[in-house]
């Protein structure tokens, strides 16, 4: 009798083992299956991709939640919206679930200690984020304000640090401090009024409402548009892809040809250390140089430095034009290792490298080593524009210009002309 009660509860144990086994693996989540030439993109190997939404409107930047739920910012207003909320239902990688809200068109958002940050050209604002809630209940929330009213370069890109700081780019006005705006051969201003409370980086208080950008630190000058920015937290260090001036050939024909306009200034990968100047409007970055070239709207030749001297090269240089629109450092554990700690940057695309062919519309990779980059551009995903040879943005398909990871390690690209979202996993 003895045996037998013994053998009936090894019995029931096992039988509670192998129910705990298969309910662990049928509770995990399976990847799905690649869309038909992974949506269009040319992936590295063992990487898939899927169109998880589409034609949501003129995306700019998105982020991810705990839960997996999408939230994407809009350029522009679209049925009343500036933000729209996506959540997978039934777990099949396809956001079914979309609503909207927010009032405003814009670009920053970021998710930071239970609350959904997000901007539109004049403000920053927040909402609390309460659990299983899609569309938050909160009131939004004013945290950031009175920056100076402008045209170009007016988006509000966010991001925070683990100190309870929150940093706001706030891009430049102008090309490049010109007297009269986008001029043929118009002198540059001397000093420059536009990086007092533009063309820089300020850090707010990311816990404090009803801030004024005059009672925020000057965190960084000279920094055309970061509209690239994302905070690293193993370096523990801001880090920012700026945007380089245009038309060097185009407005001085007499010291450059339409060649150099082409490939000139490069677009600059750069740790932003607090109360640096980046050399803006009086500077841009020659790669083919090497250096930090005096512009010609303060009497440069294209050879000469001058007041550039003490300008920092920057740790990375980028193809000129390709418009970085976003960072991100990859701190999943899905990519291969060689991605941990890596940066990806969205490159909208460029519009102004005529006679050539543009260039960018792409994702590249760069990878980091004991905290630095190690100076390599890896190409990660291409095939937005929907063709070999863009002659102008209006050719392309699709503009990607925002980055996410979602809680699983994947990642998340958002285009600006339709609105469509993808999902890029790693799989063995």
């Amino acid at each position: 009798m003895k045996l037998i009660k013994n053998s009936y509860v090894v019995f029931i144990v096992l039988a509670l083992f192998v129910n705990a086994c298969t309910s662990d693996r049928s509770s995990e989540k399976k990847l799905p299956e690649p869309d038909p030439n992974n949506a269009g993109l040319k992936l590295p190997d063992n990487f898939g991709a899927i169109v998880t939404a589409d034609n949501l409107g003129r995306g700019r930047h998105i982020t991810a939640n705990d839960n997996g739920d999408l939230y994407v910012k809009l350029r522009n207003v679209n049925n009343g919206h500036g933000i729209i909320a996506l959540r997978d239902i039934d777990g099949n990688g396809i956001m079914d679930e979309q609503k909207g809200f927010m009032p405003y068109g814009g670009t920053g958002i970021a998710i930071h200690n239970g609350y959904l940050y997000c901007s539109s050209d004049s403000n920053v604002y927040r909402y609390q984020l309460k659990k299983d809630e899609l569309v938050p209940s909160s009131e939004m929330e004013l945290i950031a304000t009175g920056f100076p009213k402008q045209g170009p370069h007016a988006t509000k890109p966010i991001t925070f640090d683990n100190e309870g700081h929150m940093y706001v780019t706030v891009g430049a006005p102008v090309n490049a401090g010109e007297e009269k705006a986008f001029s043929m051969e118009s002198p540059g201003i001397d000093p420059s009024p536009y990086i007092e409370r533009q063309a820089g980086i300020w850090q707010f208080d990311a816990n404090k409402p009803n801030q004024s950008q005059k009672d925020a630190y000057h965190y960084a000058i000279g920094v055309r548009n970061g509209l690239a920015m994302d905070w690293n937290f193993e370096t523990n260090a801001l880090y920012a892809v700026n945007h380089g001036r245009d038309q060097l050939g185009g407005f001085w024909p007499r010291v450059y040809t339409l060649e150099q306009n082409a490939d000139l200034p490069a677009e600059q990968f750069i740790k932003i250390n607090k109360d640096q100047d980046y050399g803006w409007p009086y500077c841009y970055y020659d790669h083919f140089q090497n250096k930090q070239i005096l512009g010609p709207e303060f009497g440069g030749d294209g050879k000469i430095t001058g007041r550039c001297e003490n300008i920092e090269p920057p740790l990375l240089s980028l193809p000129a034009h390709t418009a970085p629109n976003d960072l991100i450092f990859y701190t999943g554990n899905m990519f291969p290792e060689k991605y941990k700690n890596g940066a990806f940057v969205a490159l909208h695309g460029s519009w102004n490298r005529a006679p050539f062919a543009q260039m960018g519309y792409s994702i590249v990779f760069l990878p980091f080593k004991n905290g630095k980059p190690t100076g390599e551009i890896e190409e990660f995903a291409t095939g937005f524009a929907g063709k070999d040879e863009i002659k102008a943005p209006t050719d392309a398909t699709y503009r990607p210009t925002g980055l996410a990871q979602g809680p699983d390690g994947s990642l998340f690209i958002v285009d600006s002309l339709k609105g469509r979202v993808w999902r890029i996993y790693y799989y063995k």
